[in-house]
């Protein structure tokens, strides 16, 4: 629990202290966030905003992490860097995407091909080192079972495994990257669920198979590291927001958003909650639904569910304030978690997985 806290803690200060030169820096060099026209015209204003404060956040997280267990001399995991790796990874594919936009002065940034390219390198990647390094009760960081709330069916095998944490990574990875639209909007709700992932990293390491065998257990390498990196991105993300809210002094780009979605899914997977993560980010879902709803209908009938997808811009166009509309979808997430926290409370002390 000290290291949770401590990593935690530490993130917080560092991304707090540090994003506010990085914010000087970034508009010395005029890299700032490239506006399109088509796009609801209120956020003309946030042209020139400095981008890539994602940044920020994978350096406080990983440096938190590791001066946490440095300081408590608890030994890192293979579970806990893995998943560090996979969001460092994620994030490089974002930091590219924001370097073209910047450098090359295209809106777009990298092409979608591209993109979805270097997130199934990094889901491939995570995926074969994730079934290695068993520890003395033979369990792995990943397992080649599907989870909900632990461990169910039978084995997919690798080949289907790693096809599984490829659609995993990039549907988390692009969910957190389309809420990223309005100040402050992406990191809240990113908080609260990885809040909701150190509740349950340490609920699993008190009721590990490995030192209480009962109904309610869990077999999960490494669930106290889990929970530990959840506090460091967490409190990463924390100090992140106190330049980020509205209005907001710096974006995190795609370089923040594609690095939390892949912290999001590592986690999922580490923990064997892989399906609760559809709960838990519930927001995240019904805001790629939009985008999936709005598209479909426009390509089969040539007309447009919500004014503008993602949702968040249908509300800006129906006359919501920005403000307005990032508490109360920060509400709803905050129900979502809260749902998904109480179907693995429930199911844990039911025994039912």
């Amino acid at each position: 629990m000290t290291t949770i806290l401590l990593s935690g803690a530490l993130s917080m200060v560092i991304a707090m202290l540090g994003t506010r030169p990085a914010i000087t820096v970034l508009r010395k060099r005029e890299l700032g966030q490239q506006v399109r026209s088509d796009g609801p015209q209120a956020h003309l204003a946030k042209s020139g905003t400095p981008t890539m404060g994602g940044l920020v956040i994978i350096v406080a997280s990983v440096t938190g992490y590791a001066l946490g267990h440095l300081f408590t001399a608890d030994p890192m995991t293979a579970s806990g860097v893995l998943v560090l790796l996979l969001m460092t990874g994620l994030g490089l594919v974002g930091f590219v995407d924001d370097f073209i936009k910047l450098f090359m002065r295209r809106s777009l940034g990298l092409r979608s091909g591209a993109k979805l390219l270097g997130q199934t390198a990094a889901g491939v990647i995570f995926a074969i080192l994730a079934l290695r390094f068993p520890d003395s009760y033979d369990l792995t960081p990943a397992s080649l079972r599907l989870s909900f709330l632990s461990d169910f069916w039978v084995s997919i095998g690798p080949v289907l495994f790693v096809v599984w944490v490829i659609v995993m990574v990039i549907g988390t990875s692009n969910a957190v990257n389309l809420t990223d639209g309005l100040d402050g909007l992406a990191s809240g709700p990113v908080i609260m669920v990885l809040a909701a992932y150190v509740i349950i990293g340490d609920w699993q390491y008190r009721n590990d198979c490995t030192i209480t065998l009962s109904s309610g257990c869990y077999d999960v390498r490494d669930p106290l590291d889990a929970a530990v990196v959840a506090a460091a991105v967490a409190g990463a993300c924390f100090g992140f927001l106190w330049w980020n809210a509205p209005p907001a002094k710096i974006f995190m780009g795609d370089t923040g958003s594609l690095a939390l979605g892949g912290v999001l899914a590592g986690l999922a997977i580490v923990t064997r909650t892989e399906l609760l993560l559809l709960v838990l980010g519930g927001l995240f879902v019904i805001i790629t639904l939009s985008v999936v709803i709005q598209v479909g209908s426009y390509k089969l009938t040539r007309r447009r569910v919500f004014r503008m997808a993602p949702l968040q811009h249908h509300f800006e166009l129906a006359g919501w304030a920005e403000t307005t509309i990032v508490v109360r979808f920060w509400l709803i997430a905050g129900m979502f978690v809260g749902l998904g926290l109480w179907i693995f409370y429930r199911g844990g002390i039911a025994g039912i997985f």
